[in-house]
């Protein structure tokens, strides 16, 4: 074998623990995430003003008037959003004099809020397409590989592979928003569907690759054929990743902060996606099929020991 990648499989999935680990700590450490309009209800105003404010003065002044769980966060253009709890034509109209005989004039760019109501049935909804997205991928896969002696093993390594991405991605949001303020809104709920949908098919490709080599008969070995099938498919999945990252990348410096959540998303999940498909899903088919997981305890105990 010229790439044993199969043979440090156990140092993934120590790999992949790890990083989730520190992903659970920091929602322990900092709370839950933090849900944005969408989800909790609320109002949202974006706001420009004529003479120059800075972030922390203005964050300041209105935690100052007793919105003290108001998010405030800078936009391109000078520009800001503020959220609050859901607010009152009178206390919007209160609060935006306040601000103006503080900072001087200024300009309400947006403004919108979202009843309890709306937001629970928009966490409901958003709940049921991540569901549906997980069980649909779950039922193709098994229906794509049928053919093979154990097609379920294919859809499930698929389905654990996306959920590590998800929690990937939520345990580097929770640290984001609690360094930043970023809300987990629905551009948010769009990325991590979309991180689905491209981790999946890089997953589908490899695992139709050992497929194929199966059916050739390339060896008899399973987990040479699972290894020699990752090293035939590294080049397409890398190559695919790092085309697409460039793109992400474009949009999340040059779009602004509209779909910033969504491009962060995808940076993460890309990464984190092209990963899972080449270190995560392969190598749990694997183990599955030697049935190794009682080597994966000891393995584990026996790094625990070493460090």
């Amino acid at each position: 074998m010229m790439f044993d990648i199969t043979g440090k499989r156990f140092r993934f999935f120590l790999i992949s623990g790890v990083v989730i680990l520190i992903g659970i700590i920091s929602l322990a450490t900092f709370g839950r995430l933090k849900a944005g309009i969408e989800f909790s209800s609320g109002s949202m105003m974006t706001v420009s003003f004529e003479e120059r404010v800075t972030h922390d003065e203005l964050r300041q002044e209105i935690i100052g008037l007793g919105y003290t769980n108001a998010i405030v966060q800078s936009a391109e253009g000078g520009n800001f959003y503020i959220r609050t709890d859901t607010l009152s034509e009178e206390e919007k109209a209160e609060l935006t004099n306040t601000l103006m005989a503080k900072f001087g004039n200024l300009e309400e760019m947006e403004f919108h809020s979202v009843s309890q109501m709306v937001a629970g049935e928009t966490v409901w909804n958003a709940a049921i397409a991540v569901a549906v997205a997980a069980i649909g991928i779950l039922l193709y896969v098994t229906w794509a590989f049928r053919r093979m002696p154990k097609p379920f093993h294919y859809g499930t390594c698929a389905i654990i592979a996306l959920v590590h991405d998800a929690l990937v991605v939520l345990g580097i949001f929770s640290i984001l928003g609690a360094i930043l303020d970023w809300e987990v809104n629905l551009m948010f709920i769009t990325g991590v569907l979309a991180v689905i949908g491209y981790s999946v098919n890089n997953t589908v490709v490899i695992f139709d690759r050992i497929r194929e080599n199966l059916s050739r008969g390339s060896s008899a070995n399973f987990e040479a054929v699972v290894n020699n099938s990752l090293v035939e498919t590294m080049g397409r999945s890398l190559n695919t990743s790092l085309t697409t990252l460039i793109v992400v990348l474009a949009l999340f410096l040059f779009v602004g902060a509209s779909i910033q959540n969504f491009a962060v998303v995808l940076l993460i999940g890309v990464i984190a996606g092209t990963y899972s498909s080449i270190c995560i899903a392969p190598q749990l088919l694997l183990v599955w099929e030697k049935r190794e997981w009682g080597r994966f305890i000891k393995w584990s105990a026996s790094a625990k020991a070493k460090a």
